[in-house]
């Protein structure tokens, strides 16, 4: 599956719109990694712990959009876009959404 933040897949036509498509993932932060955080906020470097998550959130919410479009019979998803959240009352849970249009390309 093609998965594009382009509104069109090179060299491809776009032969029939399906709808838009959605991938989200809400997921909780490990308190370690909080703790690992928060050290390196007050020492300087990076949160691999934080960054692991993301990017685990990430992958994840581009598997579950793609699923969703090939549900719908899609060949490729463009004009896909992202976006992050951090939720609850601590600030303890990161949403991870993605969303584009699912389409049929014409071969």
């Amino acid at each position: 599956m093609i998965i594009t933040t382009t509104g069109h897949v090179e060299g491809k036509e776009v032969q029939e719109y399906v709808g838009i498509v959605f991938g989200e993932v809400v997921a909780g932060v490990n308190f370690l990694k909080d703790i690992g955080a928060g050290l390196r906020n007050f020492f300087g470097g990076r949160s691999e712990g934080y960054e692991n998550e993301l990017l685990e959130a990430r992958e994840n919410a581009l598997k579950e959009m793609e699923q969703r479009a090939i549900a719908m019979g899609a060949d490729a998803v463009i004009g896909m876009k992202m976006d992050y959240e951090v939720l609850g009352a601590d600030n303890g849970m990161l949403m991870v959404t993605c969303s584009g249009t699912a389409v049929k390309l014409r071969y």
